[in-house]
Parts: C-alpha cells; structure tokens; sequence
C-alpha cells in the first residue's frame, strides 16, 4: 500500500494564534461549549483525519490577561467527543510529573473502552514551574529528573495496562466463569518514584493501550522517544531541521530494537491560506495587528527564561541576551534552541520575533494558496520530515474549514491522504501494530536440528 499523510486537528480553544480571539470571524463565545468541540471533532472526522489532539497544562497560565489559555481537562472533552463522533482517534495530554500511573491508567483505559478503541496519550513531563505549588511542592523538578520519573511512570503504567491479557474476560454462563485469573496479573512495581501492587481494575482496552504520543525534541525528549513513543509531536521552522529530527529519531529507534515503521512523526503546522499569496500575507498580518506587545513578550519569556521587556520592540534583537542564557537546564528544552536558531537564521527586530511566534509558539507558519500549503506538506512528507502533520489552524472553526475545503482535496488529489477510513481505531488509522501484554505466554520458538 502506498505510504499516506496522517493528518491530525490539533483544538486550542479559539485557534493557534495568540491573537486569535480578538479576529471577528472567531467564535470565543462558545469555548465552553461541549458542542463547539464536538461539531470541530465531526468535521476533522468527515474529513477523515487521524485524530483531534489536546494540550493541557496543571497551572494556569501567566498570560491569561491578555489570551484565552486556560484548559478544559482533556479526558472529560474527549469523553464527550467520542460520544458524538464513531471513527476519530482523541489524544490528549497527561502530564507524568503531576498525576499518577494508577489513576491515569484507569481514565485513559475507560476512554479506550467507550471509543471502541480511539484513545491515545500524550505524555509530558510539564514545563510549567508554577505547576508545583498546586501539587504541595515548594518547587518544579528539574528537567532531566521530570524525565527520570517519566521514564519509570511509562514503565509502570504499561504493566497496568498488560495486567489482564486478551481473552481474561470468559464470562461464562453455563460455567458460571467470568474470568480467568490466571490471566491476570499482579505487577508488583517497587522503583525509586512509584510502588504499585496491581492488578489494574478493568479488562485489557480495545487496542491493548492507548497510543503513547511524545511532545519534546530536547535531548531527553528524543531519548525518551526513542523508547516508548509510537507517535511524535514536534515543532520545526525549516526543512533541514525536521529532517535532522526525523533521521535522529529514526536512528535511535532502531537503536532501541523498534521498528521506525512504528513511531510516526507529526510535526505541527499552522497554515494561513488565501486564494491568491498576497491574499494569505494580508490575513496573516491581520493577525500580527491584533497582537499585544505584553502578551507577546511574556510568551517569548516563557519560551526562553529572558525577559526582554525593557528592549525596544523595533531595535536590533539583543542576541548577547540570549546567548548568555543558552547554559543550563533552558539551553535543553527544544523550544529554547528553536528560538536561537530564529535569530541566527533571520537576525529579527524583537518585534518581528514576536510575530514570528504568535501565529504557532515556533511551529511552521505557512502562508500562500491551498495548492502552495499542499506543496509544503508533500515536500515534507516525501523528503524525510515527517509522516504528517498537526494541524493548527490560526482561528477556528474557519482555520479548519478552509484547509479541509481546500487543501485537503488537493492532498487526495495527489495520492497523499485516504479518502476513507480503513479501520475502527486510532492505531488502524497510524498504522501501529496492536502490542501483545508482556504478561502473555511467548510462543515457542520452532524445533531445529540442533535444538531437537
């Protein structure tokens, strides 16, 4: 079969510009709305695109004043999406830091079982450091400790979801049998974050366990992609990039012993499209109008630890700044370098640097035509950057409307992306393998001469 794009609807509530909220063609009224959410799943899946994907985060955000960037819990959203849709896959994002294996593993296995087999999971290890005084902590572990308990978290939460194997569940009516216990299994996990006896409370999910997705292109991040990660959220400005990215990822996968046919890479985009280029620039810089410097500025300070709100907007960008805070624990975050690499590549006015990441927090902003988009996309795609996309409409709903009108029929168009769906479950859609429990008996291996 012809390898496809996996195309995923990635919903901020208003859209992925910082702006977004102020245009008039955004629908900021209905950001509590369950049916705004449900109706934006129903045109990604008439469209049919792999999944909706949600961020989170356990702390409210510092910008708030000036954008619309609080966060509805996402299994409770997603719960309410399957509902009202019967093929999209729903990832949303769980924080290993603030949660625990136990309780996640129950939600995330209930909403696998009620989707019939939808639910993916994006793992963070959250980068918000005022997430801590929410959680009784005086202060935000560090980076590589995050990802030390990540690491042991994903551990123990897979063995939850292997606890029962595939055929536990009998129920018997003449026998008066429901289950067979002997298929499942306690975990006993005893580590240095976590001790968790198991088994887990419910039967094994529809497709094993959810799909793990990554977001993070640090060094950590890759390392612990590599690992456990099936699908990869990720943020590139250039094609070299991604592609060094993708070869990476791809390299140390097979490292690991995986086959890179299982781990999809999925950068994200935010896509301005016009009838005419001209017509894109416009709408694009209707956005960057809307902006607000202190908004603006805050996100750039998120985004690297430098406040810079003392330099003048349209002077020189003050890179001495920057460089000197490349050392150190914000030198390893992705979206820190990415942000480096802007200023070395295209030496910005702090203002333009500002506009350069209002419109996706430093993923790739596309303006042009629907056929321009499409050129972008494919070029990606058949180059060695990614295996589809996130896609992150600038506002919604219009941002979607317009690329699933016009951009997605030339994608099919061009034997890109499926006209249908092929399976029932979101790993149908990516093409994952369903994983056996590494509970279950192993086959034996085949008598040979020298083993017979």
């Amino acid at each position: 079969m012809t390898r496809q794009l996996h195309l995923n609807l990635f919903i901020y509530p208003d859209g992925h510009h910082e702006a977004a909220w102020r245009h008039p063609d955004s629908e900021t009224d209905r950001i509590l709305d369950i049916d705004y959410y449900q109706e934006l799943a129903q045109k990604a899946e008439a469209a049919t695109f792999d999944a909706v994907f949600f961020a989170d985060g356990p702390a409210l955000a510092e910008n708030i004043r000036y954008a619309a960037r609080f966060r509805l819990e996402p299994i409770t959203v997603m719960t309410a999406i399957v509902a009202a849709t019967e093929r999209i896959g729903v990832i949303g994002t769980a924080s290993t830091t603030y949660t625990e294996p136990y309780n996640l593993a129950r939600q995330f296995a209930a909403l696998d079982h009620l989707s019939k087999g939808r639910a993916g999971w994006n793992i963070v290890t959250t980068g918000a450091a005022g997430a801590a005084l929410n959680f009784g902590l005086d202060a935000h572990p560090v980076h590589r400790d995050r990802y030390e308990r990540a690491e042991e978290y994903v551990d123990v939460i897979t063995k939850l979801w292997d606890s029962w194997e595939d055929g536990a569940v009998v129920a018997d009516r003449e026998s008066g049998l429901f289950a067979d216990t002997d298929k499942i299994h306690r975990v006993d996990h005893v580590g240095k974050h976590f001790r968790v006896a198991g088994p887990l409370n419910a039967p094994r999910s529809p497709q094993g366990r959810p799909v793990y997705v990554q977001a993070g292109s640090s060094e950590d991040g890759r390392a612990f992609a590599a690992r456990w990660a099936e699908a990869i959220f990720t943020a590139h400005q250039t094609l070299a990039s991604a592609q060094e990215f993708y070869a990476d990822i791809t390299s140390r996968a097979q490292a690991q012993g995986r086959d890179p046919q299982g781990l999809k890479v999925l950068p994200g985009i935010s896509p301005f499209i016009g009838s005419t280029a001209r017509e894109a620039e416009e709408l694009h810089q209707q956005f960057n109008d809307l902006t607000q410097p202190e908004y603006s500025l805050a996100q750039l300070h998120r985004l690297t630890g430098v406040d810079l709100s003392a330099y003048d907007l349209d002077g020189p960008f003050p890179r001495e700044i920057i460089e000197a805070e490349a050392e150190g624990e914000r030198s390893e975050g992705s979206r820190f370098q990415l942000v480096l690499d802007i200023v070395e590549r295209e030496q910005p006015t702090l203002r333009q640097l500002c506009h350069r990441l209002a419109g996706a927090r430093g993923h790739r902003v596309v303006t042009g035509t629907p056929d321009q988009v499409a050129d972008t996309i494919q070029e990606w795609f058949e180059h060695g950057a990614a295996d589809g996309f996130n896609v992150m409409p600038p506002w919604l709903p219009g941002g979607i409307d317009v690329f699933i009108e016009e951009v997605v029929p030339i994608l099919r168009a061009r034997g890109l992306f499926r006209t249908e769906y092929a399976g029932t479950t979101l790993r149908d859609h990516l093409g994952l393998e369903r994983p056996a429990s590494q509970y279950a008996p192993r086959p034996a291996a085949p008598l040979t001469k020298e083993s017979a």
